[in-house]
């Protein structure tokens, strides 16, 4: 295997690199379309227009993300968990392309809480990335975002995750709940004192159905200027978040993603004694590039 292919297929951008034999990005594209941008039976094509060329000269190409979801490109079967590097590569699903080179997609992780499935389809992409980047074989992971996951791993296999909405229900009360009302229209820059009184307030709080109310009332009484209170309401959801991780002092939390949330848990984390160790985003390359040397 000389060069690799690694796409990272989600549901709004296409994202490729070029990788050599020791993992180093030799170049790097994005596109705009995402699975939801691609009509059924069109993967092929959409794939030969933007990385055909790139094919023709990569041994392999390994999609990781929704590309494997019930509307990707083929459905990828999500992988039980605990699930390692080789329990990952053993579960490829290979796809024609009618062209060279051999294309498989990542299939994702799944598990189960109480006989409830809870899934990720990317994340473990990045999880296995940030293992092989640090030379960890035991971490406890978060990946913030829309949704949320928290994930352990022991012996180099995730053994537990979960998702939390918290994204999501940050934008659901922003702006469709009787707090859009209070909040500012525009999102201001990062209030940290204001961000922080968010976050402990959800850790002694009742849970968010009573905490969220907080925002508004405290408007209502002047204890918060407006540009501080969407702050404080990222606090209280990522408080909650936090709340149900039962972390143990000092105990070191790997935060992978986008700088600017990283270090919203970043903050929240040292409020709870946790010590942080950020890790960028980029490791979802790193981590391709590893299931596809576990191939060999």
């Amino acid at each position: 295997m000389n060069r690799l292919l690694a796409l990272d297929w989600g549901s709004s951008a296409l994202r490729g690199a070029m990788l050599d034999d020791g993992g180093n990005v030799l170049e790097e594209r994005s596109f705009p379309r995402g699975i939801l941008t691609v009509a059924a039976g069109e993967f092929p094509a959409v794939f030969r227009t933007c990385f055909g060329d790139w094919m023709a000269h990569a041994d392999l190409c390994l999609i990781a993300g929704m590309a494997g979801s019930q509307q990707g490109w083929v459905e990828a079967p999500y992988c039980a968990c605990p699930a390692g590097f080789h329990d990952i590569a053993s579960q490829l699903m290979w796809v024609d392309w009618n062209g060279p080179g051999r294309v498989g997609i990542v299939p994702g992780l799944s598990i189960e809480h109480a006989g409830v499935p809870d899934v990720m389809r990317g994340e473990e992409t990045q999880i296995l990335g940030a293992l092989e980047l640090l030379s960890l074989a035991d971490a406890r992971l978060v990946l913030p975002g829309t949704h949320s996951k928290w994930a352990s791993v022991e012996g180099g296999r995730v053994v537990d995750f979960s998702t939390f909405m918290t994204g999501e229900f940050y934008a659901l009360l922003r702006r469709h709940s009787i707090l859009a009302r209070t909040l500012p229209e525009a999102e201001p820059p990062m209030e940290h004192a204001a961000f922080g009184q968010g976050v402990r307030h959800a850790l002694g709080g009742p849970g968010l159905l009573n905490t969220a109310f907080s925002t508004r009332t405290l408007a209502l009484f002047k204890r918060l200027e407006s540009v501080a209170l969407p702050s404080y309401l990222s606090g209280l959801v990522i408080g909650e978040e936090l709340k149900s991780q039962a972390l143990q002092p000092r105990q070191t939390v790997l935060v992978l993603g986008a700088d600017a949330l990283a270090a919203r848990y970043a903050q929240a984390l040292d409020i709870v004694g946790a010590t942080v160790q950020q890790v960028s985003a980029g490791v979802t390359w790193r981590g391709i590039r590893a299931i596809a040397n576990t191939l060999r």
